[in-house]
């Protein structure tokens, strides 16, 4: 088992991954699957600032975790948005918690100062696993998706880093 960062070889398993989350779940509000090309151009567009890494066992991608820009704006460039996602049939083995001290590892390493996760609600897996590394509840945003005809609340976690 390994982590590190996402590769062009990768983008197919982790579309794999994704589209599973757009056609199954709230946790993601596209609402149609994209191909191998798009994940990439995401890949690589999230790498140019900031951390994509995929945990990898026996050549298969598990999971999958990235921090990008909060905002666009300059005043916001020491705070990421993280996100996470793990293959459905992978759940519950640790390697959410692996992928996410890695990926907090690293943010700390850029001197990123806070880390904010977003998630659809409910969902009682990803808050434990942001409460887990101290994240805490800071808003909750009702109804602002609309997915599987009913509205979702989102709410949000950071994670204000100490410096090293």
């Amino acid at each position: 088992m390994k982590i590190r960062s996402a590769v062009f070889d990768d983008a197919g398993q982790i579309t794999e991954i994704y589209n599973h989350f757009i056609r199954e779940t709230v946790v993601t509000f596209e609402l149609v699957p994209i191909d191998a090309s798009t994940v990439w151009q995401r890949i690589q567009k999230v790498q140019m600032q900031h951390t994509w890494i995929v945990l990898e066992v026996d050549g298969s991608i598990k999971g999958y975790a990235y921090s990008s820009a909060w905002k666009e704006r300059a005043a916001y460039r020491d705070s990421n948005e993280i996100s996470i996602y793990l293959h459905p049939t992978e759940t519950g083995k640790g390697y959410g918690k692996l992928l996410y001290q890695d990926l907090i590892d690293r943010a700390k390493k850029l001197g990123v100062h806070v880390l904010i996760g977003g998630i659809s609600l409910p969902n009682d897996a990803s808050i434990k696993l942001h409460e887990a590394f101290g994240f805490k509840k800071v808003a909750q945003f009702e109804e602002v998706g609309f997915k599987f005809n009913r509205w979702i609340d989102v709410g949000y976690w950071q994670l204000i880093l100490k410096a090293e």
